[in-house]
């Protein structure tokens, strides 16, 4: 997970906003599903 995305979802938590963090959480899936779906053969590496 990139580095600036985890602090905002950290962010998000430490606020309590729950909307912002389904929403963040949403974005990371989608990204992840996407890389790995173009790239079956790499392996993914946490960031």
């Amino acid at each position: 997970m990139p580095k600036w995305l985890c602090n905002q979802i950290m962010h998000a938590f430490y606020k309590k906003d729950r909307r912002q963090v389904r929403l963040l959480n949403d974005c990371w899936f989608f990204y992840h599903n996407r890389r790995t779906d173009s790239n079956p053969s790499e392996e993914v590496h946490a960031e």
